[in-house]
């Protein structure tokens, strides 16, 4: 049975919408659904709800000893030699140090990560504004969506984003967690944090970002 994200797609799709108007659309429906967790909700024991529609103003943060964890822990990355590469429909290409990625505008958020079925997590990430990269690199006319990679042993993880996610900080890209630096399990030196989005989503050890038109 296919889920609401899948039917709304499938809708605004047949409407002719683009994938801009999509996102508007789903956000905006996600917001008039969405249920506020009480005060003293277990982040926790919330593995078998759907982030999409949860409003977690009044969820304490968990510490990272208690997170769960999904997919490859162990990349073993070199800071020193490590860029994140920003190009595709851009003007211009950027390929950064973390130094220079933690000189950009931050982002400080508290987002609830869900593995459905295992896991789910609450933590505050800190981390670069997507924005901020795209209006260093230039964003060209008729780009929409972005394509986040990151590391892997086998094949790298790629997921695809609305610039508008982005342009809003629901999704941005996180070098920290708790006020500590991300551990190698959750994707050191960057992984992505995507309020809304499932935890198979949140792309670990990223290393580049692709605007797509």
């Amino acid at each position: 049975m296919p889920t609401r994200r899948q039917f709304i797609k499938w809708l605004t799709a047949a409407a002719g919408l683009t994938l801009a108007g999509w996102t508007r659309v789903r956000m905006a429906l996600a917001e008039i659904a969405k249920k506020i967790l009480p005060p003293g909700t277990d982040p926790g024991s919330l593995f078998h709800e759907n982030p999409e529609y949860l409003d977690t103003r009044n969820l304490k943060v968990m510490p990272v000893n208690r997170f769960g964890t999904m997919g490859d822990t162990d990349q073993q990355i070199d800071p020193g030699t490590w860029r994140l590469e920003v190009d595709g429909k851009v003007a211009r290409p950027l390929s950064l140090t973390l130094e220079k990625v933690h000189g950009l505008p931050a982002v400080e958020r508290s987002v609830l990560l869900i593995c459905p079925g295992f896991f789910s997590n609450h933590g505050t990430w800190q981390g670069v504004s997507l924005a901020a990269l795209l209006k260093e690199a230039g964003v060209l006319p008729g780009a929409d969506r972005l394509r986040i990679y990151g590391k892997s042993p086998f094949r790298d993880k790629k997921e695809v984003f609305a610039r508008e996610e982005a342009e809003t900080d629901a999704v941005f890209l996180a070098y920290a967690v708790n006020g500590r630096p991300l551990p190698v399990e959750h994707g050191f030196p960057l992984r992505v944090v995507a309020e809304g989005h499932w935890g198979a989503e949140w792309v670990k050890y990223v290393y580049r970002v692709e605007v797509l038109g």
